[in-house]
């Protein structure tokens, strides 16, 4: 393998690493839409919970 390859192939693993994290980390941080439910429901029962 020539040596551009080599730095090539080194800089997309790290690429490839960082996108991964950013992903992980933006998925950490929301929730699916799906399971959301009722966003007012939502709300006042935690801030019902919240007040307990």
């Amino acid at each position: 393998m020539s040596k551009n390859k080599k730095i090539f192939l080194a800089l997309f693993v790290i690429f490839m690493l960082i996108m991964l994290w950013i992903g992980y980390d933006i998925s950490q941080r929301t929730t699916f839409p799906g399971s959301k439910g009722n966003l007012k429901e939502r709300i006042s029962t935690e801030v019902e919970t919240e007040k307990k």
